[in-house]
């Protein structure tokens, strides 16, 4: 996952430098670390969803390309952009991630309208006559094909061993009696009706784990809250241990954010949205729908249990946004002595730390022990207890 934020930050900024703040960043945040060291479904998310967005800059940079050697053509729709062999790696990639969890869809479907409504620009832009009726056409389709059509049989693929055995969970439920003779269901060959059942009933499940339906949970944190890390996630836990040195220590593994990434999430998404709609800085574009597509849709749903592990798939794209940020930086100010600029030293500077921010909460992301002093230390806020 580090490596896909250097390679996605890499594509955006045309900078090493920049990748290399990126990759740095990435390394020194607590939920990315934590995530792998647990291994729950969220890393592997994480991974395939930044791997898309990366594809997803690859196909856009190629077709700028494509545009850029052959020109528009004489149709009034503009030309035929070809295979577009990117943007069905983006699809893989989407289709992947929805195999993990089924969050992915919405990257889906946030991808897939970034998609057609980039495409619309981009005729627009290089003066196509009729670019709306021109995307429709030559791009909507395709598009389809390539960003739901293929997560759609790769999402199915996944279940392959589910299909293979005669002892999965609801394998024969429409013979068994599980499903209902009333049911449509039951209409259905036995294995679709038993695969559509066990979906129907994981559908179920979470639609009715809601707050006001009596669900609950002492570390259940709102989107809004993932903003600013405010609520992480104890994962383990060992008190009372005796000390060394007199006194006791303890062992605390949380799912925590490094505050000088997370605390800065806000401001990143407020000045990436300037950039891009007043200053024209397109490189924002994917960071910013990315982003969306992993936090807006909990938004209509906040009357769900959710956690912060959700958040996990927003690390990357804040992170990509900090360091453009800071590549934007680099190179302002004026000159000092030791031959950086006052741009230059601020990113050193922020760099610097937020890699000390990580050693400092290092205990409860490594679960070493500690002496109780230490750990209370740590508890900047009362809602990180």
């Amino acid at each position: 996952s580090v490596l896909g934020i250097m390679a996605l930050t890499r594509r955006l900024s045309g900078s090493t430098v920049v990748t290399f703040i990126a990759g740095i960043i990435a390394t020194a945040d607590g939920v990315l670390l934590v995530s792998s060291r647990f291994g729950m479904l969220d890393i592997f998310q994480v991974f395939f969803i930044t791997a898309a967005a990366w594809a997803f800059i690859r196909d856009r940079q190629q077709m700028h390309q494509r545009l850029d050697e052959a020109g528009v053509g004489d149709s009034d729709f503009g030309p035929r952009l070809g295979f577009r062999w990117w943007r069905f790696t983006t699809g893989v990639f989407l289709g992947l991630a929805l195999s993990v969890k089924w969050s992915g869809l919405y990257y889906i479907a946030f991808f897939g309208l970034a998609s057609v409504f980039l495409d619309l620009w981009l005729r627009k832009s290089y003066g196509v006559r009729r670019y709306i009726m021109g995307t429709w056409l030559r791009d909507v389709v395709p598009a389809l094909a390539s960003l739901v059509l293929i997560p759609a049989l790769l999402y199915i693929w996944s279940w392959r061993a589910w299909f293979a055995s005669e002892t999965s969970v609801y394998r024969h439920a429409n013979t068994d009696g599980t499903i209902d003779s009333d049911s449509f269901l039951s209409s259905l060959p036995d294995a679709i009706a038993g695969w559509l059942y066990y979906h129907l009933s994981v559908l179920e499940f979470h639609g009715s784990l809601t707050t006001s339906g009596g669900h609950s949970h002492p570390w259940d944190s709102k989107p809004w809250s993932w903003l600013v890390a405010g609520r992480p996630i104890l994962y383990f836990s060992s008190t009372d241990i005796d000390c060394t040195v007199g006194g006791t220590c303890r062992k605390m593994i949380y799912l925590f954010g490094t505050p000088a990434i997370w605390w800065l999430t806000v401001p990143v998404i407020l000045w990436a949205c300037w950039s891009l709609f007043i200053r024209k800085q397109r490189a924002y574009i994917i960071p910013l729908v990315a982003f969306a597509a992993g936090f807006l849709p909990w938004l209509a749903a906040y009357d769900r249990q959710m956690y912060f592990f959700y958040a996990a798939a927003l690390a990357p794209f804040v992170i990509v946004m900090l360091a453009l940020v800071c590549g934007e930086l680099w190179q302002r100010g004026g000159l000092l002595k030791n031959g950086l600029t006052t741009g230059s030293m601020a990113v050193v500077s922020y760099v610097a730390l937020v890699v000390t921010m990580f050693l400092v909460f290092s205990p409860i992301l490594y679960g070493y022990i500690v002496p109780d002093s230490v750990y209370e230390s740590l508890m900047w806020l009362p809602s990180w207890r």
